[in-house]
């Protein structure tokens, strides 16, 4: 038990010394203040820049089926003839999603078509085991065909 309460002491004897260090030490940016420049008001400091903004994008065809796919146009000559990359971007990838969910439709409807057939299947007893024996029976039946094709010509050779 004593060794729990040292250890609780010298926790707290720790944490007061850094949170000493932290008060005292605000160049190594441990203050949560802003720093304030001698001679400039808060506001100046930070006064706002201008955004840098990039120059518009020409689409060419693809991007303007994009557009009006992705439903940001109704119709092709309301799309302007500069369009920002952010206009662009974000038209594919609603694209995108809406391509993934078409390939999820088109996936379980193929897995349902599969289970509908593979039961059609099954009720006319048609398996692929059966399908597999009626292959070989036919190879066998050929190459027997063949075998005695080749002992017929064997004898007329002598």
């Amino acid at each position: 038990m004593n060794f729990v309460r040292s250890r609780l002491s010298i926790g707290s004897l720790l944490g007061q010394r850094c949170r000493q260090i932290t008060q005292t030490w605000s160049h190594r940016g441990m203050c949560i203040k802003p720093q304030e420049v001698k001679g400039q008001t808060p506001s100046e400091a930070h006064a706002p820049r201008p955004e840098f903004k990039v120059p518009g994008y020409r689409p060419n065809d693809m991007d303007k089926k994009i557009l009006l796919w992705s439903g940001r146009f109704k119709t092709a000559e309301q799309i302007p003839e500069f369009v920002s990359f952010e206009m662009i971007d974000a038209a594919r990838n609603r694209l995108r999603v809406k391509a993934c969910y078409a390939m999820i439709v088109f996936t379980l409807g193929s897995c349902l078509l599969m289970v509908i057939l593979g039961k059609r299947a099954a009720g006319r007893h048609e398996t692929l085991s059966n399908q597999n024996l009626e292959k070989k029976a036919k190879l066998k039946e050929e190459l027997e065909k063949d075998g005695q094709g080749t002992l017929a010509l064997a004898p007329k050779a002598q």
